[in-house]
């Protein structure tokens, strides 16, 4: 699905960034210019980002990621 309609991106390609060692969101935006016009994707992205498996930075278990994104309700 497209997230981000300004640039373009899709989960897919927000999945393939943190797989391939994409290590924040902000490190995400740099690369995709995800959430970098409008700001209407930018907390669907952030939950792909979070969700996406991938190295990103090291956090605890049921810790808030280091970039600052919240918990997205269930």
């Amino acid at each position: 699905m497209i997230v981000c309609v300004c640039h373009r991106v899709s989960d897919r390609d927000i999945r393939a960034a943190a797989a391939s060692g994409c290590p924040d969101f902000d490190a995400l935006q740099d690369e995709l210019r995800v959430a970098t016009a409008c700001g209407a994707c930018r907390e669907c992205a952030q939950a792909c980002f979070a969700t996406a498996p991938g190295p990103k930075a090291e956090r605890g278990a049921g810790a808030a990621p280091v970039w600052g994104l919240r918990p997205v309700p269930a």
